[in-house]
């Protein structure tokens, strides 16, 4: 039922996500919400014109300038450089088969440059900075760039983007963006660009978009192949938003103020964050900071700066911020002063970061901020469902929102979600083949997920994540190993310690881990380690390993059976490797590349003779 007000919860409005069950043939079900998505908007350029014409002076974006201080701009003035940024695109003869490539991190000149693109009718792309700057060899790029073939490419500090413009750019492309233009061909300087008047073409084009024109490109994370263009329509892009503002009802209330740092080459950064702040009439401070030792500190000290009304983070973000917020009364006191919601995604919040979440939101303002959870892809806009409850454990997505509806499928043991909407992508650009495998006989997406109810009596009470569908596998004795669970598991029973884990065991007598350690924590944990870089010693220090052996001994005292205990693990002593595909650039661990990149270690955790960096998990041991 629709959160309103809960006793010792801040009240906040939420929408209703009451549901209906309906049974197919061999044990198919859908769940679809009972009410129906409300009108949806021609295009978000449409609602930036609302906002331009109904409160031009209000503050849309800001950024950090060197000096420190924010660069703000309205959303006027943002219609007025999207217009002349759409100007210049017109001029350069772009389409939806010449689109404009990003290279970019979050910054208010990527929100001009997006929006001026859209304004053309013109498709960009947002592609990870890592593909550029932190590659190599720059083939996750050349693949992109293969995909889409950009008429036109922005890069913001193009010096930081010279190796991979010089690598990868044709020299017919022209680039445009802000720093030192000599280092590339024909470049283009941004501030000049925005002082361009605009003329009649630029509302032709914008007269043109529709529905069903494509906005942008984004790229899947390539964990399981080369990364794919998903197709983002402006109908995807509004529907969404409309989902939300259902759902999340209190966005009606006041115009949402977001501190947020997630990045725009995603879906929940750029499609479910920054739409909300457009769709809303909000405002959005970029964070430069991240959730690293040294990104945290610039997070914290943007959230002393402003207040906001609703924050997003994954977990390992807000187990950082937890730390900062336990230590500064001023931190606290201003970021649970207007906040409405806390949300996370991508993986499970730790209990102990759950619960100081709760804890010193009552001790500052005498009530817990609620907080929720949500499910989707970049297929899926990406909201697709969502709590409006407070979480109450692990896995927890909560329900379809209206505008979507899901499909489950018995798949051996579990339920396979498959999912329709107004928010799904038409498919995969210049793939096909691609597409065509997306989706099922009645016109459903594959998640290629698992889901379970919370109470197979009650689906009012919502779904669970249930693992990937593909991951899951068989020991040789037939056993099925759910590997979610596991992994879920195991990471919260070697707290703070690992990071993340791949699990092996297809065809194989028993469960193996190989560990990947965060290291911050180690030297957290281990003061004796403070300054240690090399990840080798940190992997090797007795104390932090009698500590992995003590907490897997733990682990399998609590085993069920040979389905859930990890017998044999290695502490990795290098990090996952993004050139070796080993980490996406969302930072999720690519499991079949580690398998292959590793397969030494991997046949070591079955070896007859137990090699010395093997740690076997002993039910009797301490």
């Amino acid at each position: 039922m629709p959160v309103v007000n809960m006793p010792g919860i801040r009240p906040v409005n939420m929408g209703d996500l009451s549901v209906t069950l309906d049974k197919g043939k061999d044990g198919v079900m859908y769940i679809r919400p009972k009410d129906q998505l409300s009108e949806v908007p021609v295009s978000m350029i449409a609602k930036l014109e609302e906002w331009a014409e109904k409160t031009p002076d209000r503050l849309f974006i800001a950024d950090r300038l060197p000096n420190g201080e924010w660069r703000k701009v309205t959303y006027g003035e943002a219609r007025k450089y999207a217009r002349s940024v759409a100007q210049f695109i017109i001029d350069q003869g772009l389409s939806v088969d010449r689109p404009v490539a990003i290279l970019s991190g979050n910054s208010v000149n990527h929100a001009l440059v997006a929006l001026g693109s859209m304004m053309a009718g013109v498709p960009h792309a947002p592609i990870a900075p890592a593909y550029s700057t932190k590659s190599k060899d720059f083939d996750k790029l050349h693949h992109v760039f293969d995909l889409i073939t950009p008429g036109l490419v922005f890069a913001e500090h193009i010096e930081l983007y010279e190796d991979a413009i010089k690598a990868v750019v044709l020299e017919s492309v022209p680039v445009f963006g802000t720093g030192d233009l000599s280092t590339v061909h024909e470049a283009h300087d941004l501030s000049e660009i925005m002082t361009r008047e605009a003329t009649t073409d630029v509302d032709f084009a914008l007269s043109e978009v529709g529905p069903d024109t494509i906005a942008k490109f984004l790229f899947t994370s390539g964990s399981t192949g080369k990364p794919k263009a998903v197709i983002n329509t402006q109908r995807m892009l509004c529907a969404n938003q409309v989902m939300i503002r259902d759902t999340l009802a209190f966005l009606k209330d006041e115009p949402p103020v977001l501190v947020d740092w997630l990045p725009w080459n995603h879906t929940a950064g750029g499609n479910h964050n920054v739409g909300i702040t457009i769709f809303n009439g909000g405002t959005l401070y970029v964070d430069d900071g991240s959730p690293t030792p040294i990104g945290i500190h610039k997070t914290v000290h943007n959230l002393l700066d402003i207040a906001p009304t609703l924050y997003f983070n994954v977990p390992k973000g807000y187990e950082m911020l937890v730390e900062h917020l336990r230590q500064n009364k001023t931190l606290r006191e201003r970021f649970y002063s207007r906040l409405n919601v806390l949300q996370y995604a991508g993986a499970s919040l730790a209990d102990h970061v759950f619960q100081a979440l709760e804890e010193m939101s009552e001790q500052t303002i005498g009530k817990k901020v609620m907080i929720i959870t949500g499910y989707g892809s970049t297929e899926t806009g990406p909201f697709l469902a969502t709590t409006t409850w407070p979480v109450g454990r692990p896995g927890e997505i909560g329900l379809p929102v209206p505008g979507s509806e899901m499909k489950l499928v018995p798949n051996g043991e579990k339920l396979e979600v498959r999912v329709k909407g107004a928010s799904i992508t038409p498919g995969y650009w210049r793939q096909s083949d691609k597409t065509k495998e997306a989706f099922d006989e009645e016109g459903y997406y594959l998640m290629q997920d698992a889901l379970k109810f919370h109470d197979p009596e009650d689906p009012s009470k919502g779904l669970l994540f249930d693992g990937r569908v593909t991951e899951d596998f068989k020991l040789n004795t037939g056993t099925w190993v759910n590997m979610a669970g596991v992994r879920a598991a195991t990471i919260r029973g070697l707290a703070p310690l690992v990071r993340d884990m791949v699990l092996t065991g297809l065809d194989l007598p028993h469960i193996g881990a190989l560990l990947f350690l965060d290291y911050d924590a180690c030297r957290t944990e281990f003061p004796e380690l403070a300054g240690e870089e090399d990840p080798g010693v940190i992997a090797r220090h007795p104390a932090l390993v009698e500590r992995i052996q003590s907490g897997i001994n733990a682990l399998a005292r609590q085993a069920t059976g040979s389905s859930t205990l990890v017998s044999r693990v290695i502490i990795l002593e290098t990090p996952p490797s993004p050139d070796a595909s080993e980490i996406t650039d969302k930072g999720s661990i690519n499991q079949r590349a580690v398998m292959a990149n590793r397969k030494q270690e991997c046949d070591d955790l079955y070896a007859d003779t137990i090699p010395a960096h093997v740690l076997v998990a002993d039910k009797k041991g301490k």
